[in-house]
Order: C-alpha cells, then sequence, then structure tokens
C-alpha cells in the first residue's frame, strides 16, 4: 500500500498530463527563424500535425500570398516550392536581397485561423576594405596615419590590423549606416611611428563577419618609408698595381637612391668629380695617385661620406711568349734526356750479366788447354764427362 503522500502526488501528476494533452492545439502550425548571406538560399519550412482539411500557406513580410498549398501566387521565379503535404508546406527563396528580410507567416484556415511566424535574417556581406593614407611616402622616425574602411555590411562589420605578422591597436572605430537604411559602412584607424626597416613593410587590414563564413576578406599594402643613404667605395680589381686601370664604385644606397657624388682627394683642394656617375676611374695608375678618396653621396635626405686608402703596388713582370716557348722546349729536352738515361743504364745493365756468363763458360775449358779452341773442346768433354760420371755413380 502506497504511503497517502505519494499517491497524491501520482495523482497530481496524471491529472497534470492529461490537462497538457487536452490544452495542446494539434492544429497550430509551426515554423523557424533562419539566417541567410545575401545572394544565398533560404529554406522555409511549415508543419501541423492536424490540418483539420485545411490548406497551408506562406506569406512575405508585405503580407503577399507565396505558395497556397502547392499552387504558385506570386510571380517570382526565385520562390519554389520545395515540399507540399497536407501536413507540411515548404518553400525556398533564391538569391536572396537584402530586401527579403522579415517576417513570413505560415498560415493555416481552420476555424479560427491559426498562424506562426519566421524571421528572416538578411546578412549584408562586406565589400573588400580600401587602406587610405599610404600614397606618398613617409619619412623615417615620423608618424604614419593609416585608414581602413569597408561598406555593406550587416550587422557591422570589425576590421583588424597587421603590419607584417605583428598586431596594431587601432585608435577608433567608425561606423556609419549606408544610404540604404540597412548595411553600415566601417572605418579604423592606426598610427605608428617608422623606421627604415619599415621601407617595404607590408600593412593588411582584415574585414572579420559572419556571412564570409570563416574566410577571411583583407587588403594588403606596402609601406614607403624614405630614409637616409648610406655608401662604401669597391675597388676594381681588389688590388691595384702600377701601370693598370683602376675603377672606384662609390655604392650608395637609401630611399630614394642617391643621384649625387663627389669625389675629392685628401690634401687636394680641387674636387676630381662631381656628378651623377658613382665610378671614378684611373685609365694608367701612377705611385703618384696612392692617397685617401672621399666620396660623398647624396639624396634628398641627406649626404653620406665614404672614404678609400689606395696605396698603388709595384707593377709585376709580365712573362713574354718568347719565355714561355722556351720554357716549354726545355721541358721536352729534359724529358727526353732522362729517357735516354734510363735506357742506357738498363742495356749496362744487361750487358754485364751476359758478359760474367761467357766468361764462367770459357774458364771450365781453358785450365790445360794449349791454345782457345782446344779449351772449348775440353769444356764440351768435361761437360760430357760429368754426365757420364753421373751416371756412373747412379
Amino acid at each position: 500500500m502506497l504511503p497517502p503522500a505519494l499517491g497524491l502526488l501520482l495523482l497530481l501528476a496524471c491529472f497534470g498530463t492529461a490537462r497538457g494533452n487536452l490544452s495542446r492545439d494539434e492544429s497550430q502550425p509551426t515554423t523557424s527563424d533562419e539566417t541567410v548571406v545575401a545572394g544565398g538560399t533560404v529554406v522555409l519550412k511549415c508543419q501541423v500535425e492536424d490540418p483539420d482539411d485545411s490548406s497551408l500557406q506562406w506569406s512575405n513580410p508585405a503580407q503577399q500570398t507565396l505558395y497556397f498549398g502547392e499552387k504558385r501566387a506570386l510571380r517570382d521565379n526565385r520562390i519554389q516550392l520545395e515540399r507540399s503535404t497536407p501536413n507540411e508546406l515548404t518553400i525556398s527563396i533564391s538569391d536572396v536581397v537584402l530586401s527579403d528580410e522579415g517576417e513570413y507567416t505560415c498560415s493555416i484556415f481552420t476555424m479560427p485561423v491559426r498562424t506562426a511566424k519566421a524571421l528572416v535574417t538578411v546578412l549584408g556581406i562586406p565589400q573588400k576594405p580600401q587602406i587610405f593614407g599610404h600614397e606618398q611616402p613617409i619619412d623615417e622616425e615620423k608618424i604614419a596615419r593609416l585608414t581602413c574602411r569597408s561598406s555593406g555590411s550587416k550587422p557591422a562589420a570589425q576590421l583588424r590590423w597587421k603590419k607584417g605578422n605583428k598586431e596594431l591597436t587601432d585608435e577608433g572605430t567608425e561606423v556609419v549606416e549606408d544610404p540604404n537604411g540597412k548595411t553600415f559602412t566601417v572605418s579604423s584607424r592606426v598610427e605608428f611611428r617608422v623606421t627604415k626597416e619599415d621601407n617595404e613593410a607590408e600593412v593588411t587590414c582584415t574585414v572579420d563577419h559572419e556571412s564570409l563564413q570563416n574566410s577571411e576578406r583583407s587588403t594588403t599594402q606596402k609601406l614607403q618609408v624614405h630614409y637616409k643613404p648610406t655608401a662604401k667605395i669597391e675597388p676594381h680589381p681588389q688590388y691595384p698595381r702600377e701601370g693598370e686601370k683602376l675603377q672606384l664604385q662609390c655604392d650608395g644606397q637609401g630611399n630614394p637612391i642617391p643621384q649625387e657624388f663627389l669625389w675629392e682627394k685628401e690634401g687636394s683642394d680641387a674636387p676630381l668629380q662631381l656628378s651623377s656617375d658613382s665610378v671614378l676611374i684611373f685609365p694608367f695608375l701612377n705611385k703618384s695617385d696612392s692617397g685617401t678618396y672621399v666620396c660623398t653621396a647624396t639624396s634628398s635626405m641627406g649626404s653620406v661620406v665614404a672614404k678609400y686608402n689606395l696605396d698603388v703596388s709595384d707593377a709585376s713582370p709580365v712573362p713574354s711568349t718568347s719565355s714561355t716557348y722556351h720554357a716549354v722546349i726545355g721541358g721536352v729536352v729534359a724529358v727526353i734526356v732522362f729517357l735516354l738515361l734510363s735506357l742506357l743504364i738498363v742495356l749496362g745493365h744487361y750487358l754485364i750479366r751476359h758478359k760474367g756468363t761467357y766468361l764462367t763458360h770459357e774458364a771450365k775449358g781453358s785450365d790445360d788447354a794449349p791454345d782457345a779452341d782446344t779449351a772449348i773442346i775440353n769444356a764440351e768433354g768435361g761437360q760430357a764427362g760429368g754426365d757420364d760420371k753421373k751416371e756412373y755413380f747412379i
């Protein structure tokens, strides 16, 4: 047996459920709010559990009927029927524009007429941002003031800045409603001091908006920074000698690049050269050309001085063609003499070895012979006798 309190609770729960079922209107249509990007397609779905033998109808914010059941009521090819059953009416609107925004009504003509609202929100896509204030070069150590602007966003977009890979903090954002009364123009400003290293640096303005669907829309501009020139002198050739031609190159760098070069020699009253040519030429070096040379490179941002100490070395001896020819001939002769000497040494060694063998054979038969012929015969006989002796002992 249940306790009295628990039984009361179960009774109240059953009564509440029955009352909820009785109060629920199965002929009430249901819809949902939709958000769409301008230019996209929105789908409107209306459903009802009990149509009560009535048809569903969609109408636009101006209360113009779009579809009544499966019948088209408004001649707009952008609006198409997706599904029509006694319990559902679904339509689609393509190429959505900002004026399509508003409350759409789904109605069912029962007694009484029942309706449901669907709010369609159209997002305005922001235009590609534009950067202003970079049109003219900026002198180093001056303040750069840049403005980024983007129109057509709905709701108002957000703008952010970067210089290279570094985020920049803006000085303020301004939002102005566009003449159509639906979209907005957003402006953002940044200020920063530029240095020589900022020349050719990329400044990027990016617009963030929900209509872009996780994609970025940005603009990048390169800074032009004017800075003071630098210069150094490069000799060609590297090690000048007396009698040679020498060129001194005054390599001027900067923005803008130096266009005027003044050449002077320390200890000399008159300048050597003043022109846009950065090269000082010595057609034929002399010992008297030794000294310190000064190049002054000038641009609109100022002047810079570079120095070079010229020390002319003695002229190097140049080998003549005849000397080279004689050296080649001498080398060939030396090789030939070496080969001949080697051949004579080998030949002499060979002759000495064979002469010793002849004398040894000759001595074997000459001990008891009165003349040379008898010695040779005795030698041959001795050899035969030796062989006989060997056979005898065997």
